[in-house]
């Protein structure tokens, strides 16, 4: 693949930005990459970043408004089978969620874009024509917003556990009686349909199906949980009670949804790993610029060696987990089978999670006393820090990730 270089972009402050940004040459980025990078940073600097204090005290933000302006502005790449370019791929995808980390100062803003690239694709994998027709023009043109309803106050990492249940309604064989919880769903409460892992069947995996279930169902009701992360968007939880589903909403067959869940993890999990790389580099360049600021003991912190260690430590771990983002999403965009990806994905998802806990910790270190108020210099390491574990636990948990990519590396290996 050929090298390209382009012209810098934003800070040229050392590791600011990711290398191609800073005159390097790069492997994945073209020209069209580069437009959409540029249109999507005035998007953000005019649209997102001025409100973002606003938002935050609101607790909410205009999502419909601002998903429909990002279309319109053309910001909201699609595949060319579902109307959208011939070079549409997973950098257009990386570079969005890039910015809108960036903009967002610590605070998700737009988050509901990712939330959406997650609980789409099984319907446009697995679902008939008519869900695909239903649900995708309207959330992709920002009219509406769909949510992933997996995790249950008692299966989080555990998915094969789940206990909400779709049985057939005896009244009527067209329709599953939904009864069961759901917990810790992002943007339930701006959520028009929810992609529901349900246990059609017996225990285990094989008995998980998936239904694109809408909001506005008889007996679902939808509430707010308080987290520890500031944010516009939401984290909620579900109770169905009673909720009749049509069988023309199963996606794909009935049986099946786990195998359908575990290889929409990868996607997911590249998506987290984006948003947890521009996070760590955040916290170093607002760390490395108040080192050059701030002064202690009669010089600058910058001249302390300790802190010059802790910059470069941060910016180590950034730029490998910055290869490390693009050499997958370079898997996704040359077509390599989602079921090949399953331990990368699990590793990357890790190794990202890792460097923004290093990195809000050794940040908040450098601000000192700055970093423990919501105020002040250090408001977005002290936000930021409140994200790590909203990084390192949806998507499957550190430990359980872990051991998921040396067990699938086991199982293949004895194919040899």
């Amino acid at each position: 693949m050929a090298m390209k270089t382009h012209a810098r972009f934003g800070d040229q402050t050392p590791f600011c930005e990711p290398a191609w940004y800073q005159g390097k040459p790069t492997p994945y980025f073209h020209e069209g990459h580069v437009a959409h990078r540029n249109a999507v940073r005035a998007f953000c600097e005019k649209e997102i970043t001025p409100n973002v204090e606003r938002w935050i005290k609101e607790g909410g933000y205009p999502h419909k408004e601002l998903h429909q302006k990002a279309f319109k502005a053309k910001l909201v790449r699609r595949p060319k089978e579902f109307g959208g370019t011939d070079d549409f791929d997973a950098f257009y995808e990386l570079i969005m969620l890039d910015e809108l980390t960036r903009a967002g100062r610590g605070c998700n803003v737009l988050e509901q874009v990712g939330i959406n690239s997650m609980a789409l694709p099984p319907i446009l994998r697995h679902g008939s024509k008519a869900l695909v027709d239903e649900v995708y023009a309207e959330v992709t043109e920002g009219r509406k917003n769909i949510c992933l309803a997996i995790s249950e106050p008692g299966a989080g990492s555990d998915v094969a556990n789940i206990q909400c249940k779709a049985v057939t309604d005896p009244a009527d064989p067209n329709y599953y009686i939904v009864t069961g919880y759901k917990k810790w769903i992002t943007g339930g409460m701006i959520g028009d349909w929810f992609t529901t892992a349900v246990r059609t069947g017996g225990p285990g995996m094989g008995g998980i199906s998936l239904l694109c279930i809408p909001r506005e169902s008889e007996g679902l009701s939808i509430r707010k949980m308080p987290t520890q992360f500031d944010g516009v968007s939401s984290t909620t939880f579900l109770t169905f009670k009673n909720v009749r589903v049509h069988k023309s909403r199963l996606i794909g067959k009935e049986g099946k949804g786990f195998n359908y869940i575990v290889v929409n993890f990868n996607h997911e999990r590249l998506v987290i790993a984006a948003e947890a790389l521009r996070g760590s580099r955040e916290l170093y360049r607002e760390a490395f610029h108040y080192c050059k600021a701030r002064k202690t003991f009669g010089k600058r912190l910058m001249d302390h060696q300790i802190i010059r260690y802790k910059l470069a430590e941060m910016a180590r771990q950034i730029e490998a987990l910055q290869d490390f983002v693009e050499r997958v999403a370079s898997y996704f965009a040359h077509g390599i089978p989602d079921a090949e990806l399953g331990g990368h994905c699990a590793l990357l998802k890790v190794q990202a999670s890792k460097c923004f806990e290093y990195c809000a910790r050794e940040a908040s270190q450098i601000f000192g006393g700055s970093a423990i108020v919501r105020e002040g210099k250090g408001i977005i390491v002290e936000r930021l820090y409140r994200r790590v574990k909203a990084t390192a636990i949806p998507g499957g948990s550190e430990e359980i990730l872990l051991d998921f990519a040396i067990r699938q590396a086991d199982k293949e290996s004895g194919k040899l």
